[in-house]
């Protein structure tokens, strides 16, 4: 059977976010969804580093490109949040290119638009 990568981990993000929807439910934009997972991680001590930086390269030439990731928690584990009525191929894919352009190996997708909060782990 195969090994569930940062089982832990991803199951305290994933706590992180229950705690922010339940506070807030759906209905707000995403920045305030985002300042909301950041003061829970924090108050759960998970270790952060928001809005990261992603550098992209090509034949490892660094391209002048770069993407943003939500968060970057506990070194290894890429969160991009959304606040929509419900997600699609489109913001799958994006979590894809970033787990691909950091050559992490997990993602976490997480909406709080839907009523119920809608989470998806991605590897690579």
């Amino acid at each position: 059977m195969a090994e569930f990568l940062f089982k832990s981990e991803t199951y305290d993000l994933i706590g992180v976010a229950m705690e922010v929807h339940n506070e807030l439910g759906p209905g707000f934009l995403e920045a305030v969804y985002q300042e909301a997972f950041e003061l829970e991680l924090k108050r759960q001590e998970i270790p952060y580093v928001r809005e990261k930086i992603l550098n992209i390269y090509y034949k490892n030439e660094k391209l002048t490109k770069e993407y943003t990731a939500d968060f970057f928690c506990f070194e290894k584990i890429i969160v991009e949040l959304k606040a929509l009525s419900s997600l699609n191929g489109d913001h799958e894919a994006q979590l894809l290119n970033y787990i691909t352009a950091t050559k992490t190996k997990v993602g976490l997708l997480i909406n709080f638009g839907a009523k119920s909060l809608e989470h998806k782990r991605m590897i690579k």
